[in-house]
C-alpha cells in the first residue's frame, strides 16, 4: 500500500519548516490550556484536569525538546513531518477522550493537522494521516469518557446523531484535504515553471548584454594598444638596419593593430550590425524556425500568402523560440507531416502549425498551457492509443506561450476535423505590433520580450 502512495508525488520537492510545527503546536497548546480552564474553573464542568494536562505537558514538553536541539531553519523531510503531525493528532484525540469523543464540539480539530500536511507535505504522508484520523475518529465514536457537563445530567446524543458528526468529520476530512493539495500543488508547480521561465529569459538578456560589455572592453583597451602601436613605430625608427630586433618589433606592431582591429569590430556590433540579421520577413523566421528540423523524419512543408506586402519585423530571440517549441512538438507526433501555413493582410499575421499525429488529448486539450501538462509516458513515447493519445506539451508549450503572448500574440489549439486527425496550433499577431520601425523599437514584438 505504501509503494502505491508513494507514487501519488514527488517528495523530495515538499518538505517542512520546523520552526512551522513548533509555532503552530504553541498555538495549539495556549488554546487547550485556556479550553481546560475555563471549562473546569469557568464554567465548573468536571473533567480530568490531570489527564489532560499531562498531554498538554507532554506537547510542551516536546516542543522545547525540538527546540533544544534543532535550528529554527531545520527543514523536516516528510517521515519525520509525518510523525510529528501524527503526535498532534494522538494528543487531541487523547484530550478528547477525555472530553465526551465526537460528542465534543472541538472533535472538528482533528482535521488542522491533515490540512498542514496537504498544503506543504507529499502526498503519502497526508494519505497516511488521513487514515490515521479516520481510524481515532471511529474509535471516538464508539468509546470515550462522558462529555462533562454542569450540575445538571449531561445530555445524552442519540447514536445516529453521533455517526452523522463521524461521518461529516471523514467527509470535510477528505473534501478538505484535497482541495488544499490541489491548491498548493498547482501554485507550487505555477512558481516552479515561473522560475524556469525566468532563467530561460536570464539567459536571453546576457547575451544581449555581451554586446555592451564588448564595447565597453574595447573603449577601455583603445588607449593601451594605441600607445603599444606608437611605441613600436618608434621603435622601427630607431632600429639599425640589419638590426636582429627588426622581425620581433615588426611582429609586435603587426599583432598590436590585428587587436585594434578585433577590437573596433567588437564595438561597433550593436550599431552596424547585418540589417538581415537584424530584421526578419515572417517567411524568413518561418524558415529559421524550421530548419533545425527538416532532418528529423516528416516532410514540413511551408505555404505563405497574404494580402498585401509581406510584413517585416526585428529579430526576437523569444519568439523563435516560442514557434520553434510548437514546431518540435509538431515533429514529435506527425506521422509523417507537418504543415506550417503563414498568411496576412493589414490587420493580422498568422502562422498555423498542424501535424498528422494522434491530435491532443480531451484532458490535455482542456488545460493546454498550463505548466507540467503532459502526456508523455517516461519513456518519452506518448501515452496510449484514442483518447489518451497526443498531447506531450508541459513545461516547454507553457515556456513558448508565455514568450509568444508577451510578443503580442494570441494561441489558440485544437484538433483536426474527422476525418482527418492531428493537432493545430494557431499564432496570431497584430500586423502593426510586428512591422516596426528604427524609431519604434520598443512596439515591435520582434524587438523585446514584453514588446
Amino acid at each position: 500500500m505504501l509503494g502505491v502512495l508513494a507514487d501519488f508525488g514527488d517528495t523530495s520537492a515538499r518538505s517542512l519548516r520546523l520552526e512551522t510545527l513548533v509555532r503552530l503546536r504553541w498555538l495549539a497548546i495556549l488554546g487547550q490550556a485556556a479550553s481546560v480552564v475555563f471549562v473546569r474553573w469557568g464554567l465548573g464542568f468536571p473533567l480530568s484536569q490531570v489527564g489532560c494536562f499531562a498531554l498538554i505537558g507532554a506537547s510542551v514538553a516536546l516542543n522545547l525538546l525540538l527546540r533544544w536541539n534543532f535550528s529554527t531553519i531545520h527543514r523536516l523531510d516528510g517521515v519525520h513531518a509525518t510523525l510529528l503531525l501524527g503526535w498532534d493528532v494522538l494528543e487531541l484525540a487523547g484530550l478528547l477522550w477525555l472530553t465526551g469523543g465526537l460528542e465534543n464540539p472541538f472533535a472538528f480539530l482533528l482535521l488542522a493537522p491533515v490540512l498542514v500536511s496537504s498544503a506543504s507535505l507529499p502526498p503519502r504522508s497526508t494519505a497516511l494521516l488521513g487514515v490515521f484520523v479516520a481510524v481515532l475518529v471511529t474509535v471516538l465514536a464508539v468509546w470515550h469518557q462522558p462529555l462533562p457537563w454542569g450540575a445538571v445530567e449531561a445530555p445524552l446524543l442519540p447514536p445516529l446523531y453521533v455517526v452523522g458528526i463521524w461521518l461529516a468529520i471523514l467527509l470535510t476530512l477528505s473534501f478538505s484535504a484535497l482541495y488544499a493539495f490541489r491548491v498548493a500543488d498547482e501554485s507550487r508547480r505555477l512558481a516552479d515553471a515561473l522560475a524556469a521561465t525566468e532563467l530561460v529569459l536570464q539567459r536571453e538578456q546576457h547575451l544581449t548584454a555581451l554586446d555592451g560589455l564588448a564595447a565597453a572592453a574595447a573603449h577601455e583597451l583603445g588607449t593601451p594598444l594605441g600607445t603599444i602601436a606608437l611605441v613600436t613605430r618608434e621603435m622601427e625608427r630607431e632600429l639599425p638596419p640589419g638590426s636582429p630586433l627588426a622581425d620581433d618589433v615588426a611582429l609586435l606592431r603587426a599583432q598590436s593593430d590585428r587587436c585594434r582591429e578585433i577590437l573596433r569590430k567588437l564595438s561597433s556590433m550593436g550599431s552596424d550590425a547585418d540589417a538581415y540579421y537584424v530584421r526578419l520577413s515572417i517567411s524568413a523566421l518561418v524558415d529559421e524556425v524550421i530548419t533545425p528540423f527538416r532532418d528529423l523524419g516528416p516532410e514540413i512543408v511551408v505555404a505563405c500568402s497574404g494580402d498585401g506586402p509581406e510584413p517585416i519585423g526585428r529579430r526576437n530571440p523569444a519568439v523563435l523560440y516560442g514557434l520553434a517549441n510548437i514546431v518540435e512538438n509538431a515533429v514529435d507526433f506527425a506521422q509523417g507531416r507537418v504543415g506550417v501555413t503563414v498568411t496576412w493582410d493589414a490587420a493580422d499575421v498568422v502562422v498555423t502549425i498542424d501535424d498528422d499525429g494522434p491530435g491532443f488529448a480531451s484532458a490535455v486539450i482542456a488545460r493546454l498551457g498550463e505548466p507540467w501538462i503532459t502526456t508523455r509516458r517516461p519513456n518519452g513515447e506518448d501515452a496510449a492509443s484514442g483518447d489518451e493519445a497526443g498531447g506531450g506539451l508541459g513545461l516547454g508549450y507553457f515556456i513558448a506561450q508565455t514568450f509568444l503572448l508577451r510578443s503580442g500574440a494570441q494561441l489558440s489549439a485544437r484538433n483536426r476535423s474527422y476525418p482527418d486527425h492531428g493537432a493545430v496550433i494557431r499564432v496570431v499577431w497584430p500586423r502593426a505590433r510586428m512591422e516596426s520601425s528604427s524609431e519604434a523599437i520598443g512596439s515591435s514584438n520582434f524587438t523585446t520580450i514584453d514588446g
